[in-house]
């Protein structure tokens, strides 16, 4: 007979939990776990689990006069999501109605109904409104069943009746209200997992919303950095490019006036990627530009720079730069190679291609440097083209690179364009190279081209 009980008690609380599962999908139920009280979402749910309690008892069955039930089920529910109010008001409503139904357990049937829900309260208010889990929810409701049998025998008369009725009903009760409790609880969990991994989601496409929003504050102050416009200069034509691989880079160019008839020009590439690269880059134009401006001594102006870089840099990152002054008069380009790619400049007369290294090492690894400068004349059609290992390293989808050799090759080919047509000759068969494959590294190019002597 237990066991068709048992059956029977189960089949009812799987009704009870379609209902509850129902309920807790709704706006007022989804306040109270936002801890968001208000008169009327109380309400709801006192009345609700209350309803709950009341359906509980009529699905019970009648055995030596009381009734094996998930009464209990309701108030222990609201209790642990709602706290002592929302608990102690739909056990009330359990526990009247209960007590009215009369027989010799109304009492302690009645009073563990209402006790039900100020026990749930109570541990709400201990965890200080986190759900107790699952684990904790099905202990409790055995707990809490236990105690109501208790109380039937502790309270109910006469005695002999009150245990014949515990013998009978109180495995397949508190078994019935485990077992509900047990597959609440893992529907609310589940609800609460949801809620908390939806807030999370929310939380993170704000933190990236934000930093999409800073670093496009970012790109837009590192651009400032570089020149608003490209230089005229008489005899000479002046193009550059800057292509980040992200927001920000650490790749930059700059012309820095040195004296009437005398113009520096530098390209640079910080190592790393990103922010960090970018505040070194901000830092390193910065102080190349402080120490050039009106000093003629490109060696001097690159040493002193080196200098202020080291003592400042605490991260260990380092900048190579390529660094010249251009006479217009005199049609020389004096440099000093810091480290970097060496710019390649084709000579018109005979078509070959001169790659302007010098002796030297990138800035900020090491204290103190000695640069090598060197001078080169440059004539009618000779062009100098200034680039970063973005353009050489860049990669296809076969992982190879576009390398030095196919840039030299497509300088000879097009030195006959117009300086800005060559970069963007380079850009797009750079591009056009890389393919699908993502770009791993800044590209950055200027390009000088000597014009008519005269016109100087």
């Amino acid at each position: 007979m237990i066991f068709e009980l048992l059956l029977t008690l189960v089949e009812k609380i799987c009704v009870i939990l379609v209902f509850a599962y129902i309920v807790s999908r709704t706006t007022y139920f989804q306040e109270i776990l936002d801890k968001k009280f208000t008169l009327k979402n109380q309400v709801f749910l006192i009345l609700t689990f209350g309803a709950f309690s009341i359906f509980g008892t009529y699905l019970g069955i009648q055995m030596f006069d009381a009734i094996a039930n998930v009464r209990d089920l309701g108030p222990m529910i609201a209790g642990l999501i709602g706290g002592p109010v929302i608990g102690i008001g739909a056990g009330l409503i359990g526990g009247l109605h209960r007590y009215f139904l009369g027989g010799f357990s109304c009492l302690p049937c009645s009073l563990a109904t209402v006790l039900a829900g100020v026990f749930g309260g109570l541990i709400y208010m201990a965890r200080k409104g986190k759900f107790i889990g699952v684990p904790g929810a099905v202990a409790f409701a055995a707990l809490m069943e236990s105690f109501h049998m208790g109380l039937a025998l502790l309270i109910a008369r006469p005695f002999e009746e009150a245990l014949i009725l515990v013998e009978n009903v109180s495995v397949p009760m508190i078994f019935a209200n485990t077992v509900g409790m047990f597959f609440f609880a893992f529907v609310l969990s589940n609800l609460i997992k949801e809620r908390e991994t939806a807030e999370e989601r929310d939380q993170y496409h704000a933190e990236l919303e934000r930093k999409r929003q800073e670093l496009k504050i970012a790109h837009e102050i590192q651009q400032s950095f570089l020149p608003d416009a490209i230089p005229l200069l008489k005899g000479f034509e002046l193009a550059a490019l800057n292509l980040p691989a992200r927001e920000v880079g650490g790749d930059f160019y700059d012309f820095i006036p040195i004296a009437e008839d005398k113009i520096g020009v530098t390209i640079a590439d910080v190592s790393g990627k990103g922010v960090p690269a970018a505040l070194f880059m901000a830092l390193s134009r910065t102080v190349v530009r402080t120490n050039a401006r009106g000093n003629p001594s490109v060696a001097e102006v690159i040493e002193a720079a080196n200098s202020s870089i080291s003592a400042d840099s605490k991260s260990g990152m380092f900048v190579t730069l390529f660094y010249a002054i251009l006479d217009l008069k005199a049609r020389t380009l004096t440099y000093v190679n810091a480290g970097h790619n060496p710019p390649a400049l084709f000579r018109a007369l005979n078509s070959d291609i001169i790659m302007l290294k010098a002796r030297g090492i990138a800035l900020g690894a090491l204290d103190e440097i000695v640069l090598e400068e060197r001078t080169m004349q440059l004539d009618r059609g000779d062009t100098v083209v200034f680039y970063t290992d973005g353009v050489t390293e860049a990669v296809n989808e076969r992982e190879e690179q576009f390398g030095e050799e196919r840039l030299v090759a497509l300088i000879t080919e097009c030195h006959g364009l117009a300086a800005g047509a060559l970069v963007e000759r380079i850009k797009s068969e750079v591009l056009a190279f890389c393919g699908t494959a993502p770009q791993f590294d800044d590209i950055t190019m200027m390009v000088l081209k000597a014009g008519e002597a005269e016109d100087a």
